[in-house]
């Protein structure tokens, strides 16, 4: 076996001499270990990275967000939205298709807190952070009402074209906290709705996509971040492997055509041979006390898995995420929506208020931005008396800290809940406010891409700056 006795040279990055047979072997055993990343978001050398921290456009109100994305369409009119015409009107006819009838919610309403804000009986636990609420009464959305283009037009403000998801955005204007993790995490997204398109980078350079762990078919305690740890090399071999095809990779880079795809493979690389270090203390919830594990209702159902998302959210926020989204996809309530409604609300009532409660506590909360929400809200004059369909034109989120103004509801709906008529607030709007809340212009946040510049608001977008404190 030929020696190569000098070693490989490029872009002033340097690998060891190999033989061919030691460099065949580091290309093949156990490359995949290091390569998890590549469809992960990353980071290079910490003096050029894509990922380093960068200064806001204006003084920012929020640092990182937190997304409770409930996919599938929660009930606004069961749930944070009270409609008592709605009730007086249950059976008579409606303002929908045929021979609708107006179904008034089955669940109680209360008010709590200094506020007095109105919430079901199915989140009694959410109930009790309602003066750290703002809540978004006047949501509409133009996209389809249908999962897969609402759910992408939420992440990318586009139900058509593939996009960069919100959090890339994010990512690509900020950078994040800590060079050893990711800056895009997103724990248990839903693949068969919306897919990859909800965390994807699209033309944004790959290093801006989000790092997955599980998907919503999995329960997150069998999930994991793939390949974290290398039964077969060192870390010190680790490092001359990756000297290695990094020499290659700078090489494709300056002399290529792939330059933005080239990039993200160097910065992945670097960043999942970093994560290896941090990732399994981060993700290790065994380090907590069983206080903590039991507010969160983890070991015990029906809490237990969402629990532990939200548990796994406020140690990423707290480890310097910048981007961390919490998927739940069971609200698909065209039918059993007594019992079905309630079982989800319970899965995840007691989860959020935990995560509330974690944040305020640990001093996060002022400059974490919480949102909840879906992708539309639902009818209020559904075809079957036991099932609600899908409503574009109005429904409701809530967001928490981040400067947002607490205990406060902007915008509303007609008296039943049908329709958004003041504050009203789509998709585009929604990505402007929060890119506001980071200190982040919208009109000025954009990517070179086809010959123009994209933004995550496209054309539209209108800041709505009443719900800041």
């Amino acid at each position: 076996m030929n020696r190569i006795s000098q070693p490989y040279r490029c872009d002033g990055i340097q690998a060891p001499a190999v033989t061919r047979r030691d460099m065949l072997r580091t290309l093949t055993t156990g490359f995949g270990y290091m390569a998890f990343a590549g469809i992960a978001s990353g980071a290079a050398s910490a003096d050029k990275s894509l990922l380093l921290p960068r200064q806001p456009h204006f003084a920012a109100r929020a640092k990182r967000v937190i997304f409770l994305a409930m996919e599938g369409a929660v009930s606004h009119v069961d749930t944070f939205e009270y409609k008592p015409q709605l009730t007086r009107d249950d059976g008579k006819a409606g303002n929908g298709r045929g021979d609708s009838q107006f179904l008034g919610s089955p669940f109680s309403f209360a008010q709590y807190g200094n506020s007095g804000q109105w919430v079901s009986e199915l989140f009694p636990n959410v109930a009790q952070h309602t003066d750290e609420l703002c809540f978004l009464r006047g949501m509409w959305t133009d996209a389809p009402p249908f999962h897969p283009q609402a759910f992408a037009h939420l992440h990318t403000g586009s139900a058509l074209f593939v996009r960069p998801s919100m959090g890339s955005w994010v990512l690509y204007g900020l950078g994040t906290e800590n060079q050893n993790l990711p800056g895009f995490i997103t724990i248990k997204p839903p693949l068969a709705i919306g897919g990859a398109q909800s965390y994807g980078s699209a033309f944004l350079p790959a290093v801006f996509q989000a790092s997955r762990i599980g998907e919503s078919k999995t329960k997150v305690q069998n999930c994991s971040i793939g390949n974290i740890a290398n039964p077969h090399f060192s870390a010190g071999t680790q490092r001359d492997q990756i000297d290695l095809v990094q020499a290659f990779n700078n090489d494709l880079k300056q002399h290529g055509n792939l330059r933005n795809q080239v990039e993200g493979v160097i910065e992945s690389f670097e960043l999942a041979y970093r994560m290896q270090a941090e990732v399994p203390d981060v993700t290790d919830l065994t380090k907590e006390s069983p206080a903590t594990l039991a507010a969160y209702g983890i070991g015990s159902e029906p809490t237990d898995d969402f629990g532990r998302q939200c548990l796994l959210a406020r140690r990423f926020a707290e480890a310097g995420v910048r981007f961390i989204e919490v998927c739940y996809d069971d609200w698909d309530h065209h039918q059993n929506l007594r019992t079905g409604l309630k079982k989800s609300c319970a899965a995840t009532d007691k989860p959020i208020a935990a995560l509330l409660q974690d944040l305020r506590e640990r001093g996060l909360l002022e400059d974490t931005l919480v949102l909840w929400g879906s992708e539309f809200g639902r009818t209020i004059d559904p075809p079957k008396r036991d099932g609600r369909d899908h409503n574009a034109k109005g429904y409701t989120m809530w967001m928490a800290g981040g400067g947002v103004k607490p205990g406060f509801s902007y915008g509303a709906q007609d008296e039943h809940g049908a329709e958004a008529v003041e504050g009203k607030m789509d998709h585009h709007d929604l990505h402007a406010t929060i890119l506001h809340a980071l200190g982040l212009d919208h009109e000025k946040l954009t990517y070179r891409y086809a010959g123009r510049d994209f933004r995550l608001t496209d054309v539209k977008g209108n800041v709505h700056k009443e719900i800041f404190a």
